[in-house]
């Protein structure tokens, strides 16, 4: 890439009774860290342990419990890391049964989790993607949600104020207290008309960047002319004026008023907001081919990776876990030529070093492989 780009660099990392790494330390190298190895002895582990520390959770697993290796009651993570312009620093998580999670930026505690989001920018690439195309709408307001927050503190902040809002909003519709709810629901309404506006007008301003980026990384991934397309369905008419979309939202909240009653829950919101992916106009979740929404996902995250370029200080770390063994040669090569040409840092995980033979250079400075065996141990070189 011709322009300068800020990097953010992970130089080592530190787990104890993550998952299955009991006391584990790894140094990694700037550019392409490949993290190879019979299954089961830990290299998603690693990665997992890189995004918990980025995102304040597991990509694997929903639950903490499960993160912390079989019969301990608590795990750490540590990490020492440097950017372009910043100042090096250290970032852990420590995390024991019965507390929760702390997180530490120079041994300081963050006061919130939320003040971790976009400290470290990540993007993840895993088989479980294919849940964003293929299942209900959560999990692609989900992938919409998180990608926005990572650069967007107020994006993220609105989120939160609009989740906690909309629990005692359907708290009150729960509670049978019909005597008095409508004056108290009205009251509600406004409340949650703010965050409302301004997360409807953010998804739709990101979603019109992102349009290209996902048009251009489906061709280059694909070697398909399908062109890739999305709908953005809300409660009104996207747009990015606030007040048209605050005024449409009262006034939808009104015209549902006894239905949400009857229900004992909100039923218009961005929290039921749609995004439907398309393929030359055919909706993909209905009739894509299992090789269509691996390659849709694929894009998408790669798209990702490149609208963060044109929005982000720090160029993102880029994880791909357990993802070459499903592509044919000719999608590797033009997979490994995207990562080549990726500024910032990158993991990867394989069975095995084969697939990047002739593709990717470990005699480099920047690119070394690893290999985890059981334990598990881990030794790496640069070739």
């Amino acid at each position: 890439m011709s322009l300068y780009f800020l990097v953010m660099i992970i130089s080592n990392i530190s787990l104890k009774n993550f998952r299955n790494h009991t006391d584990t330390h790894v140094s990694f190298k700037d550019g392409i860290n490949l993290i190879t190895g019979p299954n089961g002895v830990g290299k998603t582990n690693l990665v997992d342990a890189i995004h918990y520390l980025c995102m304040s959770k597991s990509f694997v697993t929903a639950s903490d419990s499960y993160v912390v290796k079989q019969g301990e009651s608590s795990f750490e993570i540590h990490a020492n890391i440097a950017g372009s312009l910043r100042q090096p620093f250290n970032l852990s998580c420590i995390w024991n049964r019965g507390e929760g999670k702390k997180f530490f930026v120079n041994d300081s505690p963050l006061d919130k989790l939320s003040d971790l989001i976009g400290t470290v920018p990540v993007v993840v690439l895993c088989p479980e993607d294919k849940k964003i195309t293929n299942e209900g709408p959560a999990e692609r307001r989900a992938f919409l949600d998180a990608m926005i927050s990572q650069y967007s503190k107020n994006y993220l902040a609105d989120l939160i104020d609009y989740r906690k809002i909309l629990r005692q909003r359907n708290s009150l519709l729960s509670s049978g207290n019909t005597r008095n709810i409508f004056a108290m629901i009205e009251a509600w309404d406004h409340q949650l008309a703010g965050p409302t506006a301004r997360i409807v007008a953010k998804r739709h301003r990101v979603l019109l960047d992102f349009a290209t980026h996902l048009e251009d990384n489906y061709a280059q991934i694909s070697n398909i002319r399908l062109k890739p397309t999305f709908e953005y369905k809300t409660f009104c008419e996207p747009t990015d004026e606030e007040e048209a979309i605050k005024s449409a939202f009262l006034k939808k909240l009104e015209e549902n008023r006894e239905k949400e009653m009857e229900r004992q829950l909100t039923l218009v919101g961005p929290h039921r907001d749609e995004l439907v992916f398309l393929l030359d106009g055919m909706e993909i979740r209905k009739f894509g081919s299992q090789g269509q929404h691996r390659l849709f996902a694929l894009a998408l995250k790669m798209s990702q990776l490149t609208w963060y370029y044109d929005i982000m200080d720090d160029l993102p770390i880029f994880l791909l876990d357990d993802v070459f063994g499903d592509l044919d040669p000719q999608k590797i090569q033009v997979l490994t030529n995207f990562l080549n040409n990726h500024d910032g840092q990158t993991f990867i995980t394989s069975a095995n070093i084969s697939p990047f033979n002739g593709l990717i250079d470990f005699n480099s400075d920047k690119n070394q492989s690893l290999s985890v065996s059981a334990g598990p141990e881990i030794s790496g070189s640069s070739n």
